[in-house]
């Protein structure tokens, strides 16, 4: 079966709209326009008009994609998660594979990036490794970049510890409640007992009778 494109007209967006007999069919690019030689009065197949529509979808899609990595870096199943609100999975998953052959996705250098700036952030290993699952890293590569950034939890409470008012409540004798707060991050109960013994060891030398009397 056969149809005639009766009419095309621009869009706002810059895109060409395709109707037969007055009813839109879809929309496609300027270089597909070209590609295909285009005009009112072609005559195209169903199958041609299939995989014009696939080709057209494909480059707008791989823009769109193009746009989101010039703001920020993405893991390949993260940009093509965020891609399907917009586009089928096929369509989507064309663009992601796009991007990879330009080499503008990398999951190994996104995740120690990512677990890095983390680690920066004072959140635990287990926290990264969380985040790093849920924006669809696998796991070899979660446990890669982990281990790569090096994070040591004892520190890294010990750091938090500094902040949030935890040290206040500490010097209150509120231990069980700092305990907990530092459980709900993610961190190991050996790791927390570790940070809040230095820290605590910490207030006992500042309030020590040597100190009082300086």
């Amino acid at each position: 079966m056969s149809v005639t494109i009766t009419r095309i007209s621009q869009t706002k967006k810059g895109r060409f709209a395709l109707f037969a007999n007055d009813e839109f069919l879809f929309s496609v690019d300027d270089e597909t326009l070209v590609k295909y030689g285009l005009s009112e009065g072609s005559l195209l197949t169903n199958e041609e008009l299939s995989s014009m529509k696939d080709t057209s979808d494909i480059r707008k899609a791989k823009n769109q994609a193009l746009r989101y990595l010039s703001l920020r870096a993405y893991a390949q199943q993260e940009l093509y998660n965020k891609l399907c609100l917009k586009y089928d999975p096929h369509t989507a998953a064309a663009a992601v594979q796009d991007m990879c052959e330009l080499d503008l996705l990398d999951d190994e250098t996104f995740a120690l990036e990512k677990a890095k700036g983390l680690l920066q952030r004072g959140k635990s290993s287990s926290e990264i490794r969380r985040q790093l699952n849920a924006l669809g890293v696998d796991r070899t590569t979660v446990e890669w970049a982990v281990q790569a950034a090096g994070p040591n939890d004892a520190e890294t409470a010990y750091t938090v510890l500094q902040k949030g008012g935890y040290i206040e409540k500490l010097r209150r004798g509120q231990r069980d409640k700092v305990m907990a707060a530092l459980a709900r991050r993610g961190f190991w109960h050996g790791d927390i007992c570790r940070a809040v013994e230095r820290a605590q060891q910490q207030l006992a030398e500042e309030t020590s009778p040597e100190q009082e009397m300086i």
